[in-house]
Order: structure tokens, then C-alpha cells, then sequence
């Protein structure tokens, strides 16, 4: 019997056979050259030829993997996001409790990066495109539940009590906003400072009341 584990699961490699490693390889390649080319040309600019080109795999590759221009951008933006939210696990790791300030350097880093940019793209495209946005709303509350259980469990909140909830979602849309703010100018001073003040708030709100 063969026992199949989610892609990127320690044992998934096991059970694969050479093809099988190379269609992975294949549609990894595909995934990052799509946020590549999302962030140097947007989504009007994108095409699935150019990401075939960028990742140097056959049109016919590309077509049997993921169909539509649709179907490889929303894969590459959940793929790109769990790595993202394992890398961000592995960078938190080290450090010392209670260190609010530390993680929200952590989360602030992923909506200034590539992800983020590539993503703004989709969400643009999807307000005037129905087939987009049917598949975009459902992948985007999956990965912004995702979110929230990371900054909970990175933060070490008890998400039980209101206030706290409240305060962790409130620090993902702060960042959010940020991290719009961002796309047009280096505004890394400005997002210093207000993440300063709103990590004193959060420490105070995530205290454990005496």
C-alpha cells in the first residue's frame, strides 16, 4: 500500500516516484516564476506564457498543470503563503518569550515582501473579474485564518478573551494597511514608528489579567 502525504510533508518525498519529483520540481518552478512575474508586471502584464518562459518549462507543461492563468496564480499564492508562514515559524523559534516586538517585526515582513505585492495584484483583479473573485474570496479567508492562528500562537495569546482576539486581528489589518502604504514609496520610518506605539498597546492587552 502507498501512503500519500501532503506536498512538503518530511515523509512526502519518500513516496514519490521520478516523475512524480519532476512534476514537483515542474510546478514549484511555475508557482515562483508566477509571483515573479506578478510583481514585475503586475496582473494585466502577466501571462502564462512569459511565467513558462520565466520558469523554464514547456507551454505544454504549464497547460497540464494548471490550465488557466487563474488556476497558477491562486496555487502560487497559497503555496508562497504556507512557505512563507513556515519560514516565519523557523524565524521565531529562537526567540525569548514575551518578546512582542520581535514577532511583530516578524509579521510586518510579510506584507512587505513579494507575496504581499503579488497578492495586491490578484485582489485587484478579482474586483472586476467574477471567476477570479469566486475562487480568490474562499483561498483568502483560508490563508487569513492561517494568519491569525500564526500571530496567536507566535504571540502566546490567550485569543479566549475578547480584548485579545480583537487586538490580534486589528494588528494583521494594521499591517495590511502598511503594507499598501509601502507599495509606492519606502515608507519603512513611518511603519518604524506606528509599529512601535502599537506594540506597547498589544503587550499591555496581551498582559494576563491579575
Amino acid at each position: 500500500m502507498t501512503v500519500c502525504f501532503r506536498p512538503g510533508h518530511p515523509y512526502d518525498v519518500l513516496n514519490r516516484t521520478p516523475q512524480q519529483e519532476r512534476s514537483r520540481a515542474t510546478q514549484l518552478r511555475l508557482l515562483e516564476a508566477t509571483v515573479d512575474c506578478l510583481v514585475e508586471f503586475g496582473w494585466s502584464g502577466t501571462t502564462t506564457t512569459l511565467i513558462a518562459g520565466k520558469a523554464g518549462v514547456s507551454r505544454g507543461a504549464q497547460l497540464h498543470h494548471y490550465p488557466t492563468k487563474a488556476a497558477l496564480v491562486l496555487a502560487a499564492v497559497e503555496h508562497l503563503a504556507q512557505r512563507r508562514g513556515e519560514e516565519i515559524r523557523a524565524e521565531a523559534a529562537g526567540l525569548p518569550p514575551g518578546r512582542v516586538d520581535r514577532v511583530i517585526d516578524l509579521l510586518a515582513g510579510a506584507f512587505t515582501g513579494p507575496l504581499y505585492v503579488a497578492a495586491l495584484e490578484v485582489w485587484v483583479a478579482g474586483r472586476t473579474e467574477p471567476e477570479l473573485r469566486d475562487a480568490l474570496v474562499p483561498l483568502e479567508a483560508r490563508v487569513g485564518r492561517d494568519l491569525y492562528r500564526l500571530a496567536v500562537d507566535l504571540l502566546g495569546a490567550d485569543d479566549s478573551r475578547p480584548p485579545v482576539r480583537e487586538a490580534v486581528h486589528a494588528t494583521l489589518d494594521l499591517l495590511r494597511g502598511l503594507g499598501v502604504a509601502n507599495l509606492l514609496t519606502d515608507d519603512s520610518a513611518r511603519r518604524r514608528t506606528i509599529l512601535a506605539t502599537w506594540t506597547r498597546h498589544l503587550a499591555e492587552v496581551l498582559a494576563p489579567t491579575p
